[in-house]
C-alpha cells in the first residue's frame, strides 16, 4: 500500500551525503525520505510580486526586485574595514547594494551584468535607495529560480544545519530534488467519497502545494487537507477505541429507580435541581440502564453542584444493590466529600465509610470489613481505595473526582475491585473548552453542568496595585467585622530575588501585624502534612480569622463563610489557577469578592488574563481564553491529556475542521466499522500505523 522508496535513507538523495544525513538525524529526526516529506515550512514569503525600483513607496516594506547587477567593488570604511558596494537597476531606477561581512562569497557568486532577484527591506540613504546584505539569486540559474519569484517556503533550521548548507534555501533544494524524484509514489490515506464529501484535495497535491505553492489558494487548500487528516484519524482512534470498550467493558445495568433515590429526592433534598443538573441525572440514568459500562466525565464550574449529582448517581446504583466508590486526590478534598455525602446518606439509612492515609488502623479496619460484607455503602477516599486490602462486596460505581490528578493505572486499578465492570463516572470543576474536551475526551462522553445553584451570588472581581494595599486592608477589616473569613493567596514559599515576589512568610507577618486582633493561619507546601490539616481544619471550623496560604488551596477547601479572596502578584498565576483559586469563594448566600493584587510590570498576556477575570465568572469562557493564549499543548500538557503532537493543525484555530474530522470519522465508524470495504483498504493500512505511532493516547479510562 506505500511505495518502498518512502523507507529510503535520506543518504541516497541527490545532495545529502552521509555527512548531511548524519545531521538530519540528529537535529530533525529526518532519516527517511518520509520524514523528509513530512518536514513542513514554519512560514511563507510571497516573493511573486515583482516590485519596480521607480514606483516604490515612501516605506516599501519588504519587497522583490529584478534586474541587472551594474557594479560591485570594495571601499575602504572609515573603521579601517572594507565593505562591499554594489549598484542595482532594473530600468526604473536603481538601488545601492552594501555588504558588511561574507564579502568573498558574495564576489565569487556574482558578477557585473548579471540579471538576479534580489530581496529585501530598502531604506533612503542619502536620497539614494540602499539595501544591506540583500538576499540575491541568479534568474539564469536553474535552481536559484526555486527560491525567488514564487511564494518560498521557510524550514526550521539551526547554525548547525546551515554550516552545512542545510539553510531554508539549502531544505528548499532538498525538497525540490524529493519531490522531483518521487512525488508519483505519494500515496492517498483518504478514499475518493470522504475527499469528494468535504472536499479535499488529492495527497499528493497537498503534500507538494505545502513544500511549493503555485498560489495562496493552492497553499490554503493543502493546509486544510492535512490538518482535516491530521484530526480525522486521531478522531478515529478514539472512537474506535470507544467502540472496542463498550464491546469489552460490560458493566451490570441500573435498571431499578427505587426507595433511596425517590425517598432522597421527594424528601430531603436541601434544594431544588438546577435544569442543567436534571439534563445531565437524565444522560446518566440513559447510561446506566445499559449492560455496558458508563464512562461519562461530568464538568462543572466551581459549585455547579456536581457532588450531589455524584451523590443522586450513588442512591441509583444502591438502588440496585451495588456498592460506591469516590476517589479524590487529596485526603482534604475526601473528608469535604465524606462530610457532605455522610449528611446526605444519613437521611435515607445509608453508611458510609472514609479511607485516606495516616488513618487509626482500628477505624480503617473497621471500614475495610463493612466493605467487603457489604455494611458499608458508599467508600469515599483517596488512592487508599486502591489499595490491595481494599475488598468490596459489590462494586458497582466508581466515581473519579478531579481525574487528572490520577494516572490511567490508578484509575484502572480500582475497577478491577469489581466484576464485571463498574460504571465510571469522571468529575472535574477545572472547565475545558468543548473543542479540546472533544478531542482529549474523544471516548467518553461528556455531560456538562453549567448553571450555578439558586442564590449563588456572582464574585466580584477586582484588580488593584500596591499603591491600593492600604485601602484593600480597610476592605478586608470591614469583612472581618461582619464576621467574615479571608484566604489571601502567595505564589512563592520562598523570597526569589529575581521574581521579587513577597513570600508567603512575608505576607503571614504582615497580616500579623494589621490584623493584631485576629488570628491569623498559614499552610504552605513544605510543611508536615498534619500540620497542614490542623491550619486547614481551624479555618473551616472558623477558629482562623485569614488563611495565608500558597496553591495547596486552589482545589478541595469549601468555608461558605469565607467572603475575600485576595491573590498577590496575580499576573504570575495561569488563568484557570486565578478562576480555581477564585471558586474558593462564593460557596455561600452572601456576597463575596476576589482581589488581584498585581505588580507594576505586566505583560501584554498578564494583562488581558486579569482583564478576563474582572469580565466574567464563567468557567468555560476564562477555559477559552486560557487555551487561547496557552495553545493547547501546554493547556493540559500533551502527553498527559491524550493530544498527539499535531504538525500542523491546532485545536483553537482550526476548531471548525476539527468538527468536520470528528463527523467524518463519526460516518465512516458507523458505514464501516472495521474498514473492510474495498474502497477503505489504503485508508485501514495507514489508519493501522497511525494507531502503532499512538498507542496510549486519546483515553482518560
Amino acid at each position: 500500500m506505500e511505495h518502498p522508496i518512502w523507507n529510503k535513507d535520506v543518504m541516497y538523495l541527490k545532495r545529502v551525503g552521509p555527512q548531511r544525513a548524519q545531521l538530519l538525524a540528529s537535529e530533525c529526526q529526518i532519516r527517511t525520505y518520509r520524514d523528509l516529506l513530512h518536514y513542513y515550512p514554519r512560514k511563507y514569503v510571497d516573493r511573486s510580486r515583482v516590485s519596480r525600483i521607480g514606483q516604490l513607496p515612501a516605506e516599501p516594506g519588504f519587497v522583490t526586485l529584478v534586474g541587472k547587477l551594474t557594479h560591485l567593488a570594495l571601499k575602504p570604511s572609515r573603521k579601517g574595514r572594507n565593505l562591499l558596494q554594489g549598484t542595482f537597476s532594473d530600468g526604473t531606477g536603481t538601488v545601492e547594494l552594501v555588504w558588511f561581512q561574507g564579502i568573498k562569497w558574495i564576489q565569487r557568486q556574482f558578477k557585473v551584468g548579471e540579471e538576479l532577484a534580489l530581496f529585501g527591506k530598502p531604506n533612503r540613504y542619502h536620497g539614494q535607495w540602499q539595501l544591506t546584505h540583500p538576499e540575491m539569486e541568479p534568474l539564469n540559474e536553474e535552481d536559484g529560480q526555486r527560491h525567488v519569484l514564487q511564494i518560498v517556503p521557510f524550514y526550521p533550521s539551526n547554525d548547525k544545519l546551515g554550516r552545512l548548507g542545510l539553510d531554508a534555501r539549502g531544505f528548499r533544494s532538498l525538497l525540490f530534488q524529493l519531490l522531483e524524484e518521487a512525488a508519483g509514489h505519494i500515496p492517498e490515506t483518504l478514499s475518493p467519497a470522504l475527499c469528494a464529501r468535504f472536499q479535499l484535495v488529492s495527497r499528493r497535491e497537498a503534500l507538494t502545494q505545502i513544500h511549493y505553492p503555485r498560489s495562496h489558494e493552492a497553499l490554503q487548500a493543502a493546509l486544510r487537507r492535512l490538518k482535516f487528516e491530521e484530526f480525522f484519524f486521531f478522531q478515529l482512534m478514539l472512537l474506535r477505541r470507544r467502540a472496542v470498550a463498550r464491546a469489552q467493558h460490560q458493566s451490570p445495568p441500573f435498571t431499578r429507580i427505587g426507595a433511596y433515590f425517590n425517598t432522597f429526592f421527594a424528601e430531603h433534598m436541601p434544594f431544588s435541581l438546577t435544569g442543567a443538573q436534571k439534563r445531565v441525572l437524565k444522560e446518566i440514568r440513559r447510561d446506566l440502564a445499559q449492560p455496558v459500562q458508563m464512562n461519562r466525565l461530568i464538568q462543572g464550574d466551581v459549585g455547579a453542584g456536581k457532588t450531589m449529582v455524584a451523590f443522586m448517581t450513588m442512591l441509583m446504583a444502591r438502588d440496585n444493590d451495588f456498592q460506591s466508590a469516590l476517589m479524590a486526590p487529596t485526603a482534604i478534598l475526601a473528608e469535604q466529600h465524606f462530610r457532605k455525602i455522610t449528611a446526605m446518606a444519613a437521611k435515607v439509612g445509608l453508611k458510609t465509610g472514609l479511607l485516606v492515609g495516616g488513618q487509626k488502623k482500628k477505624e480503617r479496619q473497621a471500614v475495610l470489613e463493612g466493605l467487603a460484607s457489604g455494611e458499608t455503602d458508599i467508600a469515599i477516599g483517596t488512592h487508599a481505595l486502591i489499595e490491595d486490602p481494599v475488598v468490596f462486596h459489590r462494586l458497582g460505581l466508581v466515581v473519579v473526582d478531579e481525574q487528572h490528578k490520577f494516572g490511567v493505572v490508578q484509575r484502572a486499578r480500582l475497577w478491577k475491585k469489581a466484576t464485571p465492570f463498574p460504571h465510571n463516572m469522571i468529575m472535574t470543576a477545572t472547565p475545558i473548552p468543548r473543542t479540546l474536551a472533544m478531542s482529549v475526551y474523544g471516548d467518553v462522553d461528556v455531560s456538562i453542568i453549567d448553571e450555578l445553584p439558586p442564590g449563588r451570588k456572582p464574585i466580584k472581581t477586582v484588580v488593584r496595585g500596591e499603591g491600593k494595599r492600604l485601602e484593600v486592608f480597610g476592605f478586608l477589616r470591614h469583612q472581618l467585622q461582619q464576621g467574615q473569613q479571608v484566604y489571601v493567596v502567595y505564589p512563592l514559599v520562598e523570597e526569589s530575588e529575581k521574581l521579587d515576589l513577597l513570600a508567603v512568610e512575608k505576607g503571614f507577618e504582615l497580616m500579623e501585624r494589621y490584623f493584631t486582633e485576629y488570628r491569623i493561619g498559614i499552610v504552605h507546601g513544605r510543611q508536615k502534612p498534619e500540620d497542614k490539616e490542623l491550619e486547614m481544619q481551624r479555618f473551616v471550623k472558623g477558629e482562623t480569622h485569614i488563611l495565608v496560604s500558597t496553591t495547596v488551596i486552589e482545589v478541595g477547601v469549601d468555608v461558605a463563610n469565607a467572603t475575600v479572596m485576595v491573590i498577590e502578584n496575580a499576573e504570575r498565576f495561569g488563568l484557570s489557577q486565578l478562576h480555581q483559586l477564585r471558586g474558593r469563594v462564593g460557596r455561600g448566600s452572601t456576597q463575596s469578592y476576589c482581589i488581584l493584587m498585581a505588580g507594576q510590570k505586566l505583560s501584554a498576556d498578564g494583562k488581558r488574563r486579569l482583564k478576563a477575570m474582572q469580565e466574567t465568572n464563567d468557567g468555560f469562557r476564562i477555559s477559552e481564553i486560557d487555551l487561547e493564549l496557552r495553545g493547547p499543548g501546554d493547556f493540559l500538557g500533551t502527553r498527559q491529556s491524550g493530544l498527539p503532537e499535531f504538525q500542523l493543525a491546532n485545536l483553537v484555530e482550526d476548531r471548525d475542521l476539527l468538527a468536520l474530522a470528528r463527523q467524518a470519522a463519526g460516518e465512516l465508524t458507523a458505514q464501516d466499522p472495521q474498514l473492510a470495504a474495498p474502497e477503505h483498504q489504503s485508508l485501514r493500512f495507514f489508519f493501522e500505523k497511525y494507531v502503532k505511532r499512538n498507542i496510549g493516547l486519546g483515553t482518560v479510562a
